[in-house]
């Protein structure tokens, strides 16, 4: 098992942070500093992101959801509400159907199922990353690294649509009006969870940085209620 870095801060029940492709915990630095006075907010660093190792194990989305069960076991977190952001929204459905038990309630935002729900402008730059990485001729590990990122958005969904009816959990799927995936997807998404509710703030991807005062506010309601 690797020895994941986080942040923890506050106290009551546990909020648990899961960021993007490449980021860190760290990204959800107005999350912490606006829930941590209610909860007790823990910001994971996933395999290979920030301080915590890559390992020897697949750098899979599945496995991110695996390292998430064995993290909370390792900290005696029995039960938690659960934000995902983008990569980590994808790992927050995988683990809420997995492990239910784990899931007080859920929070997804920017989530996606496969690389199809991504607009075509998305798909495009996607492919100058790769074409560029391909012929980058600098240091192996960092062109190992990226393509295993850029994989983690290309791969094989980890969660088929028709699976979402499985969440147990009161979810809330939250999405920009200019993301990076189709509406249409996340209504999806949203409509297919069991007890869910779905909201669209105005912005992009990046709700939780650029529009954080309407995202905290919404996401506040939601665990209040």
């Amino acid at each position: 098992m690797i020895r994941h870095n986080y942040i923890d801060i506050g106290e009551g029940k546990p909020l648990i942070l899961l960021h993007g492709n490449g980021a860190d915990g760290s990204y959800f630095i107005h999350q912490i500093n606006y829930f941590s006075s209610k909860y007790r907010v823990i910001a994971v660093d996933s395999r290979g992101h920030g301080k915590t190792p890559r390992g020897e194990k697949p750098f899979t989305l599945l496995q991110f959801s695996e390292d998430l069960h064995a993290f909370l076991d390792a900290h005696a977190i029995k039960r938690a509400h659960i934000l995902g952001f983008s990569d980590g929204a994808n790992v927050a459905i995988r683990f809420a159907i997995d492990y239910p038990e784990y899931v007080d309630k859920l929070i997804l935002s920017g989530a996606n199922l496969k690389y199809s729900s991504l607009r075509i402008s998305v798909r495009m730059a996607i492919r100058l990353l790769e074409k560029a990485n391909s012929t980058f001729s600098g240091d192996k590990d960092n062109q190992t690294r990226r393509s295993e990122l850029l994989q983690l958005v290309k791969g094989e969904p980890v969660t088929g649509v028709d699976e979402l009816e499985r969440i147990q959990a009161e979810t809330l799927v939250i999405a920009g009006t200019m993301d990076l995936m189709y509406g249409s997807h996340t209504k999806l998404i949203a409509s297919k969870i069991p007890n869910s509710r779905l909201e669209f703030v105005k912005g992009n991807h990046s709700l939780a940085r650029r529009s954080y005062k309407a995202f905290n506010e919404i996401i506040d309601d939601f665990l209040q209620g």
